[in-house]
């Protein structure tokens, strides 16, 4: 466990009270994570709220992945609006010591309609990017190169192979504090807003990374360290999704 720690990191992997607004199923997830500095950080992050460190550790994670059966409560998937491909930047918030989340710098999604319903509805800075995902062999290669709104050139390609069994993240572990996160921030009309996402615990493999070449990060105003990203791999969770909360 990290030392020095009081979140409770537990209490928001429990399912809250109430009814999902929404569906999705999450697949075929690759997080890659960079330490930074936290003074180059956390002036990106709003009033509000504080970065969450693992060891005194700021972390930053591009994450690609693709989006199955998304839909409204009460409605069913309709393909061509409820599959596409995404990747956030994001790094990781919390509130006066609790409910430790996730702050989005970008996210990218290859539905035009779902992004501009995702930055109405759940004031979230999405955009609009072309992307692919492709199967070759044990590989996996992502691409994406963003379209609208600005700041471009947004671009991000990589190819990862998966290695090894899946298993759930220990809590305390550097990895548990970085792939189960389950509530949202976002920053709408001067107020500080909170969603939150409920799934099993995420199945995590190892996995094999090449050919990383994306400025999303400096599109976020970061410069990428020179060093390897932290890996980690999962085939995905199904995800119920409940509406924002204003703070």
């Amino acid at each position: 466990m990290a030392k020095g720690d009081t979140i409770d990191r537990i209490a928001p992997t429990l399912r809250p009270n109430g009814q999902p607004v929404m569906y999705q199923r999450w697949r075929t997830l690759l997080f890659l994570h960079w330490e930074f500095p936290a003074e180059v950080v956390a002036p990106l992050v709003p009033p509000g709220l504080t970065l969450d460190t693992y060891e005194d550790r700021v972390l930053v994670g591009l994450v690609p992945f693709t989006m199955k059966g998304v839909r409204p409560a009460g409605l069913p998937a309709f393909s061509p609006l409820s599959n596409f491909h995404e990747t956030n930047v994001r790094t990781y918030v919390h509130r006066e010591g609790q409910e430790p989340g996730v702050w989005f710098f970008s996210l990218d999604a290859a539905n035009r309609i779902a992004v501009k319903l995702a930055r109405a509805w759940f004031k979230l800075p999405y955009h609009f990017a072309r992307m692919r995902l492709e199967y070759e062999g044990a590989w996996i290669s992502y691409s994406s190169e963003r379209l609208w709104p600005t700041p471009v050139p947004a671009r991000c390609a990589v190819r990862c192979s998966p290695k090894g069994e899946a298993a759930v993240s220990k809590p305390g572990t550097l990895q548990h504090f970085l792939v189960e996160r389950y509530y949202l921030y976002t920053l709408h009309g001067g107020s500080l807003w909170r969603g939150q996402v409920h799934h099993t615990p995420y199945p995590v493999r190892g996995v094999e990374v090449q050919g990383l070449d994306e400025s999303l990060l400096a599109a976020a105003g970061l410069t990428r360290p020179q060093v390897p990203p932290l890996v980690h791999f999962s085939e995905g969770v199904d995800v119920d999704v409940f509406g924002l909360t204003r703070l």
